[in-house]
């Protein structure tokens, strides 16, 4: 068996902690590791490598041919303060955000640094809220509630009229290509024209680890998005914080081929931020995972034998039968790789167990799998895995200068997080930001953790699921969506790419699928390109299924983890419609409410042919 075989030797530091408990039952779990000292600005570490390695590459990105652009510690440092110079002669200023609706890219970057150094608050909006139907709703939401004094986008061709006319009128439009002829409009190469070293070293000196750094929106999925405040303080820290655990990236700055979008805490402060703090070297990914997109990403992991590989767990899922079939890239993808860090949903056992098998037969050894949990007010990292992973679902234990505390809620454990790297607020939100907060100042993280090994705490913490996720069946049961949906995939595994859970006032917990269709192809012994109606109604499939879904019914312990129904969906989830996010992970309420209809489907006393039952055997669709 592969878990046998060794782990590729990395650098882990230690994450001693302490536990308490109250009377009513309230538990804090302290990380004893002294955090280190940290920078009062995140601009201070590109000041540090552009002198230390100015040769070397920060930023790399398709040229559109079959090359690389990029950009060395070296050049961006005076082109980053040339652009500081230019937003402040454009509008931009504390109270007057730079908003930037494009995604990761060189010049996006740049435009950061710039507002770093200038003192002025950076807001990386969501690119799908300028382009998607229903998107400019929330644009305008977050528009006004930004008033920004500059907005970038990479290409002009995507400041539509509809979008620009939710653009402040005094705020200047700055584009880096087919910029339109319009009085307010100019071009990224104009906003770097100038060099003023006085006035940006009057701006940088008022700049303090208490200045708002960026201000990043929530994706809205529970509501309207919300501005999270990022100071320098927070990213500096949570920095360090990650640091003190993964101390290999001290020894190899890091390489990474990332995807993951900057307007998320995971690709802009940890992932673009432990680059920039370590002195690696960042080559955006141009695809991501979905159909006709990831074709991309296996192109640039071709080109590039990355040290760290950051993702989710469906990019992973996405990327395992390429690896599988492509021997080329197996070799270079695992050649020179120490860690594979996740995010944004649990790992599924058989993804984690794959990705063990492919590193063996790649390169004779495991590579370490490690996730935590956080969020975008936390900085984002507040818990890390901090030893050999191989059971998925494992968080880990506080960062240094961290405390968790567990609140006892509906029977599980709330998790709640006071850190140096923790928000100050949200952006103009004053009542959402007092109902964050508990009365010790911690923040309401809104996730249910479990102790892995209930008699030491040092075994570290499962994640539980989300509070706000979870229901309760007619009989009052309490299902637990967090640990339900990754036993499922699982066990149905690979047929499932993603499943939603139901099941909320109902008698029974079932399933919306979102099956994999290429293997689900397979299992039904079809020839490639066979439309997704003849696999899905195939009975060798649906005789699979139903199987599979008497023995998970059969080992079930009790009505909350007993799924008695499912329906396999046609259509896969819609970024448009908000079923997927920007980081390929599944919005179930979305999901929910676009296919109630699917629901009823799901529960009609007389289910139709799309729904396979507990018991259904061999039944065929008609």
């Amino acid at each position: 068996m592969t878990i046998s075989a060794p782990l590729r030797e990395i650098a882990i530091g230690p994450c001693d902690v302490e536990m308490t408990e109250r009377a009513d039952g309230v538990i804090y779990v302290k990380s004893l590791v002294p955090l280190g000292a940290f920078p009062g600005r995140l601009t201070e570490r590109l000041e540090h490598w552009a002198v230390v390695a100015p040769e070397r590459i920060f930023l790399a990105e398709r040229d559109g041919r079959d090359g690389w652009r990029t950009l060395t510690y070296g050049q961006t440092l005076p082109l980053a303060r040339r652009v500081a110079v230019g937003l402040l002669a454009h509008n931009a200023s504390p109270e007057r955000p730079v908003a930037v609706l494009s995604g990761n890219g060189i010049d996006h970057a740049v435009i950061a640094l710039a507002a770093y150094f200038a003192g002025v608050p950076y807001a990386p909006v969501s690119p799908g809220y300028s382009t998607i139907p229903g998107g400019l709703s929330k644009l305008r939401y977050v528009l006004d509630l930004l008033t920004p004094g500059l907005v970038y986008a990479r290409d002009g061709g995507l400041v539509t009229d509809a979008v620009r006319g939710l653009i402040p009128r005094d705020a200047a439009l700055v584009m880096s290509r087919a910029v339109p002829a319009l009085p307010c409009a100019s071009s990224f190469a104009d906003l770097a024209a100038v060099a003023d070293d006085e006035a940006v070293e009057r701006a940088y000196a008022r700049v303090g680890p208490d200045t708002i750094a960026k201000i990043l929106f929530t994706s809205g999925s529970t509501g309207v998005p919300k501005g999270v405040i990022q100071t320098h303080r927070m990213l500096c820290a949570n920095q360090t914080m990650v640091a003190a655990i993964f101390a290999f990236l001290a020894a190899e700055p890091p390489v990474a081929v990332d995807w993951l979008p900057w307007h998320h805490t995971a690709g802009g402060n940890n992932n673009l931020g432990s680059v920039l703090f370590h002195g690696g070297s960042l080559y955006i990914d141009d695809g991501r995972p979905a159909p006709g997109e990831i074709d991309k990403t296996i192109r640039n992991l071709r080109d590039i034998p990355a040290t760290v590989n950051y993702g989710v767990p469906k990019s992973w899922a996405d990327l395992i039968p390429h690896l599988r079939a492509d021997k080329g890239l197996r070799e270079t993808f695992f050649r020179r790789l120490r860690l594979m860090f996740y995010a944004g949903a649990s790992l599924p056992q058989h993804v984690l167990d794959a990705l063990n098998e492919l590193a063996v037969e790649s390169c004779g050894e495991r590579v370490a799998v490690m996730t935590g949990l956080g969020a975008t007010e936390t900085g984002p990292s507040a818990l890390c895995c901090t030893r050999e992973v191989t059971r998925a679902g494992i968080v880990g234990l506080p960062l240094p200068g961290v405390t968790l505390k567990l609140v006892p809620k509906a029977g599980k454990l709330e998790a709640r997080i006071k850190s140096p790297s923790l928000t100050p607020g949200y952006w103009r939100q004053p009542a959402l930001t007092q109902q964050a907060f508990d009365a010790e100042g911690f923040y309401r993280l809104g996730d249910a953790l479990r102790f892995a090994d209930p008699g030491d705490v040092r075994g570290g913490f499962i994640f539980d699921g989300r509070i706000v996720e979870d229901f309760k069946l007619l009989s009052g049961t309490w299902v637990n969506v967090g640990s339900l949906r990754p036993q499922l995939l699982t066990h149905f595994a690979p047929l499932f790419a993603d499943v939603v859970i139901t099941g909320g006032d109902r008698a029974e917990v079932g399933a919306l699928v979102f099956p994999s269709l290429e293997r689900c192809r397979e299992a039904a012994a079809l020839p490639l390109g066979a439309p997704a109606a003849d696999v899905l109604s195939h009975p060798n499939l649906r005789a699979r299924i139903a199987r599979r879904l008497d023995e998970f019914a059969r080992a079930a312990t009790g009505s909350s983890n007993r799924v008695t129904r499912l329906l396999l969906l046609r259509d896969p989830p819609s970024f448009g419609d908000g079923e997927i996010t920007d980081k390929g992970s599944i919005n179930s309420r979305a999901v929910l409410e676009r296919r109630a209809a699917s629901v009823e489907a799901l529960y009609s006393a007389t289910p139709g042919a799309e729904v396979i039952v507990v018991g259904s055997g061999e039944k065929a669709w008609n």
